[in-house]
């Protein structure tokens, strides 16, 4: 097989990634992958150094000097493969687990934690106590909503249309009977400590999609080839773009731009403005054609 192809092989599904993350970020994450595979690591570690990484960009970011802020780039770029990386490994090898996708969805959100204090130390001496309640909005209310929605989306297209085996789309009432059944023992106080506020994640998730979580149970009784989830994947397949807009990859390029011109409140504006608007206009559209699909399958 050609590169391209053995990429693709590694990847969840075109549907959900355009020619840019093939190119940019999967191709090196996937070289990355074959390098970890040879070395026999596990894509945990891969985890882990990619939060390491990620988060140490956070202290070149912080600095007014423009050649610290290309060094904070290059290292988020490569924190980043490694994030491509971590996921593409584990199905070249199967060793995907729960523990692992759950420490993955964190390790970004850490990164930006620490970029924007980073951000926030370097406008303090301008702003004043200011620009803590900004990233406070920024970050925990208009990032953290706009990733976990695309997130939840991106994941439930694939449950649609591949079935549970080839998404990694989860349902809060599993996952808590899951965590109900472990003990605070030796053995499993871990995967029950985790599973506590990914279970929160997912609900807060759930909260913001009503009329998908009527369809839901609805669309687990048909098989693959249902018309009415051929239907939800010609409805959400034009919306992935629009996730993939609010995940990494835009949001990243609108923050480096906003270092190299000096003006890193403009990254900030920019995702409490436009990525915040087009998280509203993104949860109407899916929300909408769900409720019409529910509608169908209610009159059948």
């Amino acid at each position: 097989m050609s590169l391209r192809e053995r990429v693709l092989s590694t990847m969840k599904s075109r549907d959900i990634e355009g020619n840019f993350e093939l190119y940019v970020t999967r191709t090196p994450g996937y070289l990355w992958a074959l390098f970890f595979r040879w070395l026999h690591v596990h894509p945990i570690i891969v985890t882990l150094l990619s939060i390491v990484i990620g988060c140490g960009s956070a202290y070149f970011f912080a600095s007014t000097d423009l050649r610290y802020n290309l060094i904070g780039m290059l290292m988020l770029v490569w924190a980043n493969w490694y994030d491509c990386a971590d996921g593409q490994l584990a199905r070249m090898t199967g060793q995907k687990t729960l523990v692992g996708r759950v420490l993955d969805g964190f390790g970004g959100e850490l990164w930006f934690i620490c970029i924007y204090i980073g951000i926030a130390v370097r406008l303090y001496p301008d702003w004043g106590f200011w620009i803590f309640l900004v990233i406070l909005w920024a970050g925990f209310y208009c990032h953290a909503r706009q990733c976990g929605i695309a997130d939840y989306y991106r994941n439930a297209h694939l449950w649609a249309t591949l079935g549970k085996e080839g998404s990694e789309f989860d349902v809060s009432i599993g996952l808590q009977q899951r965590m109900d059944g472990l003990k605070w023992n030796k053995k499993e106080w871990f995967e029950k400590f985790y599973l506590f506020f990914y279970i929160r994640y997912i609900r807060t998730q759930e909260r913001q999609t009503p009329e998908f979580q009527l369809l839901r149970p609805l669309m687990e009784e048909l098989p693959l080839d249902a018309p009415a989830r051929q239907q939800f994947r010609q409805e959400s397949l034009p919306l992935m773009p629009l996730c993939n807009i609010l995940t990494f990859d835009t949001r990243v390029i609108v923050l480096f731009i906003s270092m190299l011109i000096g003006y890193p409140w403009v990254y900030f504006l920019f995702e409490m403005t436009f990525l915040e608007a087009l998280r509203l206009y993104t949860t109407h559209r899916h929300e909408a054609f769900c409720h019409r699909l529910h509608q169908k399958l209610c009159a059948i």
